[in-house]
């Protein structure tokens, strides 16, 4: 799915076919998660290939190697530029983008040192989501924000959604819902979510969530076609049986919900704002790109 022996990657300064590349088997990276990445689409559009919000993903990459004590001296425009290289190299036009900030040889529990930089690509013409998921409540809880830096997007924070993830599916769900210490809704395993009642959107407040740059794009999305949206703590039980519900997030872009607990969503999709947002989220990205 995610190469072949054509497959161009860039790594450390240098563009070369990934089934040349090799893991370095004594670095933070690998036996700590402790790297930091991102998830990037790109879109074929009227005006050509065009990343989607490049600036603000790779501008979070930075933020997130920062607070993790990485070093890491890309700038935005150098990494989109890259990224643009890269996706030519391989004539990708829908494709997801993976770039990963791995650290030097280090043993210790200890600051990164050094850092390479991998930028990753694969065709992907859609999310790893379908509508109508039906989702539930998980035992396991979001990292706790003193614990971590969640507003960093971290590899080791993944395990966590590894762990919701997998539960839910081996309980019978498409996906999990993980709260926070307090008990508060947060995010899914890996996408940020949001419910509608009475034509309002609500989504969790920032805290224990990674505020996703797709999250965002809902806020200007609801701001131009007037619908109200709050960002509020707030129960499970205050989700289930609202009028719909979605998860958003670059790969998955707007997936409608089903059902959470096994209680329905209880509007037909096609009659809720939410559809709304949906339908603008793919035409942005796929059309109006610049």
């Amino acid at each position: 799915m995610y190469y072949n022996d054509d497959t161009v990657i860039y790594f450390d300064g240098n563009f070369m076919k990934a089934k040349d590349t090799g893991t370095n088997l004594y670095g933070q990276s690998l036996h700590y998660g402790y790297s930091v990445f991102e998830g990037i689409k790109s879109y074929s559009t009227a005006h050509g290939t065009r990343i989607f919000k490049a600036k603000e993903h790779y501008e979070r990459l930075k933020r997130s190697a920062e607070l993790m004590h990485i070093p890491f001296d890309y700038s935005a425009d150098q990494l989109t530029e890259l990224t643009y290289e890269l996706l030519e190299l391989n004539g990708f036009t829908d494709a997801y983008i993976r770039p990963l900030v791995t650290c030097s040889p280090n043993m210790s529990l200890s600051k990164g040192k050094e850092s390479y930089l991998s930028l990753l690509a694969w065709e992907w013409s859609n999310g790893y989501l379908a509508d109508k998921m039906k989702i539930m409540t998980s035992g396991f809880q979001r990292p706790n924000p003193k614990a971590f830096k969640v507003e960093a997007k971290v590899g080791g924070h993944y395990v966590n959604s590894i762990l919701a993830c997998q539960d839910a599916k081996d309980k019978g769900y498409d996906e999990a819902l993980v709260l926070d210490e307090n008990g508060n809704v947060a995010e899914s395993s890996g996408a940020n979510v949001f419910y509608e009642k009475d034509g309002t959107l609500f989504t969790p407040a920032k805290g224990s969530i990674l505020p996703g740059i797709t999250r965002q794009t809902v806020f200007e999305i609801c701001d131009e076609l007037n619908i109200p949206v709050k960002e509020t703590f707030f129960k499970p039980e205050e989700m289930r049986g609202a009028d719909a519900a979605f998860f958003c997030g670059t790969a998955a872009e707007i997936v409608a919900l089903d059902s959470l607990d096994d209680v329905p969503f209880t509007k037909q999709w096609k009659d809720t704002a939410s559809e709304k947002v949906q339908q603008a989220y793919s035409k942005l990205v796929r059309v109006l790109s610049l």
